[in-house]
Formats: C-alpha cells, structure tokens, sequence
C-alpha cells in the first residue's frame, strides 16, 4: 500500500557567514529545506516569524548585491511583473485523455482486455492514485533547474505559463546535486502533473472576492485553471496553488527514466516534489476495488478536490505492449465517483439563446453545495425535459453533477410541492429579440430564426473566435461584451472592420493587446474555406461535414449555389443535413454576411490538399478504436488517395477496417463476405 515520504534531509546551517555570496547561499538552502517541510512533507518546523525573517534577510541581501540574484531563489517565488501573453509550446509527447470507467463492471472489463493482450501468465501490477481535480502541467528541467511550465492546452499544444509556475512552492526550482544522486535522474528532464487548489485557500480566495462585490469562484478546479492563467504572477502566489507530479520522462526523447510506474512516483518524491502519498502498488483487481472505495470514503476529509482514481499497468514494457487509442493510453483508466447530488429549490426559470438560436432552459436554484461546489443554476435541456420531470415553478428537486462537473435536475421531490408551485409556460417568443420561435417536426429545441438576435450574435462571435475555428486569440467573452455594449460590433463580420482606435476605447485594453487583437484578426483571413465555413456555424456543420463540404465543392460560391440533390451526394451528407445548408444560403441576411465577409478579405476557396487515386472507386467502413489513427486521420487519409468512406456496410462495400471493441458493422461484413483489415493493414494499403 503507500508508502510514507521520504525523510527531511538534515537541517542546514545557520546562515552566520560574513561573504555575502556564502551567507546568500546560507540563506537559500536554508528557506529551501523550511518551503520542502512546509509546503511537500506537511511538516513546517519554523515558525511563519522565523521564514519570514530569513527571506527579508536573503531580499535585502540580493537587493544589495544584485549579482548574487539567482533564478531559482526563494525570493523569485513572490511573482515579478505581470505578463504581457502566453506564448504557445508544443509538448514533447502528447497530454492525452484517460478513458473512464463509471462502475466495477466496466473497470473489469478494462482489466479483461489488458489481461487478453498481455496474456494470462503475465504477472500484472496495478498502481492507484488519487484523480485530483485540476490542471494539467508539464515541467521541463534543464540542468537541474526548473526551464519551463507548460499547461495542457489542446495535449498537443500548450502555453507557456513558467512565471506562474515559480510562485508555486511545492514545485522544486532546482534540485541540489545529493537530491539529483539520490532520485537516480538525470539532470534534465520532465515531469507532469496536477495543479490543485486546496479548499482553504479556495474558501480564502472567495471571502476576498466577496468582499470586492465580486462573484465567487465557482469551483476549486476552475479557479486553479483560472489562476494559473492569469497575467499576474503576483495574483498566483497570493493563492497558494500546489502541483502533485505523477509522470516523469527524459528530456528530449519522452521516454520513461525507470523500468515502472512506482519506481518513478518514488524517484520524484526522493527528488523534492510532491507526490500524492494516498497511492498504492497491488496485483488484483479486487485489491484496485477496495483501494477505490477507501478513497471514494475519504474524500471530503482530504482538504483537496478529487473525482475518482486513475489505475495504471505499473510495468513500462507492459505499458508499450499495450499502446494507445486514438485519444487515450490502454494501459491507464480512471475510475470516476458516481456523480454527487443535492437537494434545492427551484426560484425561477430562464431561457438563454445559443448561437444557433436554440433556446435552453435552465433552472435557477436556491444556492446548494454538491461536492465543496455551490451551485445555483442547472440544465433542463428543452421543453419536453420540463414536461417529462413534471416540474413546476418552486418545486423542490434533486441536483446532480453530471461527471461531478455540469449540474442538472434530475428528479422532482413530488412530496414536497409547495402550495406556491406554479406551471412555467415556455415563451412563444424570443426573449431577446422578441422573434417568432420555431421547432421544426421532429426535433425537441425551439429556435430563434433572426439572424440579428442579439444573443445569438453573442455566442456566434465567441464560436467564430475559437481556437479550431478562426483561432483568433484575444477574442474571449470579457473582449466580445464590451465591443456588444458599445455597439461596436452587430456581425461577425464588423470584426474585420475594427480599429485600433475603436479597441483602446475599451476597459482594460491596452496598445499592446490592441495590436496583438488586430494581428490575431489579420492572420485569420488566410485560413482556409472550410474554417471560415465552420465559422459560419451552420446547423449540423461540424469539422469534420466543413472539410467535406470545403473538399467537394471547392468553393463557398459552389456550396451555397448547390442544390438539395448536390449536396446529398457528398459522403456523410443526408437530408437533414443538406435541409439545413440550403436553409442558410436562402436567408437574405446570411447572404449579406458573406458578401461583407469577402469584402474583408475572407479566403472562401478550400485547401488544396494532396490527393492521389490508389484506391479510387474503393468504399470503405470504419469501425471500433483503431491502435494509432482516430477516425477522422483515417478517413482524411483514405479519402485523400481516392477512396470513399461510407457509415453503413452494404455489398458494394470494398472493405471494413476494424478496430478495438468493433461492434455490428464487424457482423455485418462477415455475414456479407466483405474483407476487413486491421489498421497495420490499411496502412499497407495507403502505402
């Protein structure tokens, strides 16, 4: 089971030299030994009297000889200057997601397929740690010291966030040469891990925001992501972040240092970080379960948020045995806690417009805390959702925290109606522009149709703006209501048309950030069509329907002059979808948007993408988690040497690729003779 941390190391010196140079370094190994009891082992020693003394002493010491100032010096710790962005960093190895079991059942079967793969004999180790509820961080140490932080971002790409990083004091800024020898690292590599705010510091940060008429932070988690991307590294030291490592890697390569899992977690608690005691090494799957509910017991009494517990294959080789989906390691799985729940009261409903004008009700609540988490809102999705819980207007009801994340109305308390409870009438009208609502047959959502609504506006210029769409970065939702509030902006169109002038007539907005907004806008008219289409956000046009579309039709002009018929023939194009393109380039206003669009300079012609025509007049059908290829690499991949991929096997079939966990299409082509391969075999065939 977990083991203990390892032991302090002796206790420095006093800090009595006469040099400078000798007392600074006195000084700094001595706040170092004090910050690792203090803020790693939970064990302080010294009194907040006697650190702060010996680092206004170091301060003082470093003001007056500047060049004894080291960067990995206590005193760096307190944040400098805020930051004017972050710049973007790609990882070294992607930061992938874990697949998730919710119950016993799907945890065995995960054990089931890692024991099928690995064979029977094999002897399999389990490692169990806690699932903390934060941000992802990786850290780069160069030489010993820490070089760079950097967050999760998209898990290929992530920003640089290293002055942040240094305000946190469970995160080692460099390692002492005995530290370095007795954890068996090398002197530059990389550990990945967890950002958390603790509960106290939470509580503490939502007093002060009260206290400035702020709303509170919503959750620990978000306000751990916020902090660390906030401008002000002064702001992060002020709230007491901690990091918890549970990866290690070598630099340059990505590999793992040590033959397992543990032997890893140990090595990094041997070096100085803080690693997750609350751990466990087992061989059964029964030990994995046990270890589970002990943790699901202790959760409120940790002082940290966590959601579950991630279970890794311990043996590295195992591990590369195993590999990966598309999205997530095999050899890992996080066992998420069944949602928490509560019981409130229902003061009011409210309707919110999406970009696409669908309307959302969503139930205001009476302030109830779920799981540390006070939550006074919750989706109830669409008007037959009202109608199938039989809720009415001051009900009582059962919240729930779907995932422990997104908190909605599950159940009416029926024997506690209040007299007061009255029925909610769903508006016939939009409630922020006043237009005529439809809901087209056979569909559960009401939409407002007007182009202009305000509120789809809102939410259609944040679309336009995200990262995966037109990238513009700089245009978040603090930047998009205020250019709203000033009328500034009535389409996403008047992006193109804003000035400098018009962007440092805004709160907070700077020359810099101006600039920075204006280049981020600029680099944006040369994405391609299918980007630019995604943008547009029509109905049932995802990335994947936009790429489609972009590669058929070559041109935005072609797509909207296309008919029903046209559009249907495009793989992956049914009725409905093609409905809703026809619907968009019928409407006046959208056709004055995309007239405005080219007039800014918008590129409405599609990427010209390297095609060959090795399996032309081949169909093909994709089915389960292929080892390396997501499915959208795979189709982009067959459809660019020729081929066509298809949803459904039929004779005409050419062949099934299939995957982990293939279901009935797998059936479906066996039954019907047609050939199927295996990724490795695909390849085979695009080579």
């Amino acid at each position: 089971m977990a083991k203990k941390s390892s032991k302090p190391d002796a206790v420095p010196p006093a800090p009595t030299a006469k040099n400078p140079e000798t007392l600074a370094a006195q000084l700094r190994e001595l706040l170092r030994y004090h910050e690792h009891l203090y803020y790693v082992l939970d064990a302080p020693v010294a009194t907040d009297a006697q650190y702060d003394q010996w680092m206004n002493q170091l301060r003082a010491l470093e003001g007056a000889h500047p060049e004894l100032m080291m960067p990995d010096s206590p005193t760096q710790r307190v944040g400098g200057k805020p930051a004017a962005g972050f710049t973007k960093v790609a990882h070294s190895r992607p930061m992938l997601s874990l697949d998730n079991a919710y119950n016993e059942e799907e945890l065995r079967d995960w054990g089931t397929r890692v024991r099928t793969t690995l064979g029977e004999s094999a002897k399999i180790e389990y490692v169990c740690e806690y699932k903390l509820d934060g941000l992802s961080l990786a850290l780069h140490y160069q030489h010993a010291r820490l070089a760079r932080g950097v967050t999760r971002g998209d898990g290929a790409v992530g920003e640089d966030v290293t002055g942040n990083v240094r305000t946190i004091r469970s995160v080692p800024l460099s390692l002492h040469k005995d530290k370095l020898a007795g954890s068996h690292l090398p002197a530059d590599f990389e550990v990945r891990g967890e950002v958390v705010m603790p509960f106290s510091s939470f509580v503490a940060l939502n007093v002060e925001r009260e206290k400035n008429d702020q709303a509170p932070a919503a959750n620990p988690r978000n306000a751990a992501a916020g902090t660390i991307r906030t401008l002000e590294p002064n702001i992060v030291a002020q709230r007491r972040l901690d990091f918890y490592a549970y990866f290690l890697f070598s630099a340059g390569d990505a590999q793992p240092i040590f033959p397992t899992q543990w032997e890893s977690l140990e090595s990094l608690t041997a070096a100085g970080f803080r690693v997750n005691l609350r751990r466990a090494l087992v061989s059964s799957l029964d030990e994995v379960i046990a270890f589970i509910s002990e943790a699901e017991a202790n959760r409120d009494k940790l002082g940290y948020e966590i959601d579950g517990v991630v279970l890794k294959i311990n043996s590295i080789a195992q591990q590369q045995r195993l590999g990966f989906t598309g999205r997530a390691p095999r050899w890992a799985i996080a066992y998420k806690f069944a949602a928490r729940a509560g019981v409130t009261q229902v003061e009011d409903i409210l309707i919110q417009v999406g970009r696409t004008g669908k309307l959302t009700p969503v139930a205001m609540l009476t302030p109830v805390s779920i799981g540390g988490t006070t939550v006074s809102r919750a989706t109830l999705h669409n008007e037959d959702e009202i109608a199938r819980l039989g809720l009415k207007l001051r009900d009582f009801v059962t919240v729930q925290r779907g995932g422990d994340v997104i908190p909605k109305v599950v159940e009416v308390l029926l024997d506690r109606r209040p007299k007061d409870a009255r029925d909610f009438a769903f508006p016939t009208h939009c409630p922020e522009c006043n237009s005529v609502l439809r809901r087209e047959e056979g569909e559960v959502d009401w939409r407002c149709v007007n182009a202009n609504c305000p509120a789809k506006l809102r939410e259609g210029l944040l679309h336009f703006a995200a990262r995966g769409v037109m990238n513009i970065e700089g245009l978040g939702e603090a930047i998009v209501n205020q250019l709203l509030d000033a009328d500034l902006v009535g389409s996403i169109a008047d992006i193109y048309y804003l000035t400098e002038d018009q962007l440092l007539s805004l709160e907070r907005v700077g020359p810099k950030s101006a600039q920075n907004l204006l280049t981020e806008i600029e680099q944006s008219r040369k994405l391609p069509m299918d980007r630019v289409l995604l943008g547009l956000g029509l109905r049932f046009v995802g990335e994947r329907t936009a790429q489609l579309l972009a590669d058929n039709f070559g041109s935005l002009d072609a797509l909207a002059a296309a008919s029903s018929d046209d559009l249907e023939r495009v793989n992956e194009v049914g009725p409905r979808v093609a409905h809703a393109i026809r619907e968009f380039f019928t409407e006046p206003a959208n056709l004055a948007l995309i007239e405005r669009l080219r007039a800014a300079g918008l590129n409405f012609t599609a990427a010209v993408r390297k095609k060959s025509s090795k399996l032309e007049g081949l169909t093909f059908v994709l089915t389960g988690t292929l080892p390396t290829l997501t499915r959208e690499e795979a189709a982009e991949r067959i459809e660019s040497a020729g081929g066509r991929v298809s949803g459904s096997v039929s004779k005409k079939t050419s062949y099934v690729v299939a995957g982990e966990d293939a279901g009935s299409k797998l059936d479906k082509a066996r039954t019907l003779g047609v050939p199927v391969l295996d990724e490795p075999a695909l390849l085979a065939l695009l080579a």
